[in-house]
């Protein structure tokens, strides 16, 4: 994934970010990710994005279908 580093910010700005980021329970690089796609009238399709996780849990599962799992004693 790329990365962005932003040099001389406004302070202004900056907290502000931060102060969104607070209110959200989420980083500032989260929350100025987010902050950007809203800005730029960027959406991700939440359902899509959704769907290619659970595609990639099933074709992934950290046991195998079928099997018992293993006594845990």
């Amino acid at each position: 994934m790329p990365s962005l580093q932003v040099r001389e910010m406004p302070t202004v700005l900056y907290n502000a970010l931060r102060e969104s980021a607070q209110r959200e329970h989420r980083s500032i690089t989260q929350q100025a990710v987010i902050t950007l796609s809203r800005g730029m009238n960027i959406t991700e399709n939440s359902s899509l994005r959704r769907k290619t996780l659970l595609d990639t849990i099933k074709k992934n599962p950290i046991y195998p279908l079928g099997n018992e799992l293993p006594d845990s004693v």
